[in-house]
């Protein structure tokens, strides 16, 4: 085996093992938020390392149900949701 092979499927099995170890990652945060957009209430819970990534996330999702295009998603995650909650 070349030396160009070897070292190519160890980068292969670092990039597997990585992909793994950050998709089992244990969410740390776990939020549910309401938001009303043009009169519609939806709510949506996510999960992620931090309260930010996580609100943002559940924020993203909710719209994602609301919005019907990309001028509308922007100004509906631009939106205070109405209710957010948050348990490690």
């Amino acid at each position: 085996m070349s030396r160009t092979t070897k070292t190519s499927l160890v980068f292969l099995g670092l990039f597997i093992l990585g992909t793994i170890y950050l998709s089992t990652r244990v969410a740390q945060v776990e939020c549910e938020v309401c938001v009303t957009f043009r009169g519609t209430t939806t709510c949506r819970k996510a999960a992620s390392g931090t309260r930010e990534a996580a609100i943002q996330s559940a924020v993203t999702s909710a719209c994602s149900n609301m919005a019907g295009g990309m001028t509308d998603t922007i100004a509906c995650e631009r939106t205070e949701p109405d209710r957010t909650s948050c348990t490690p």
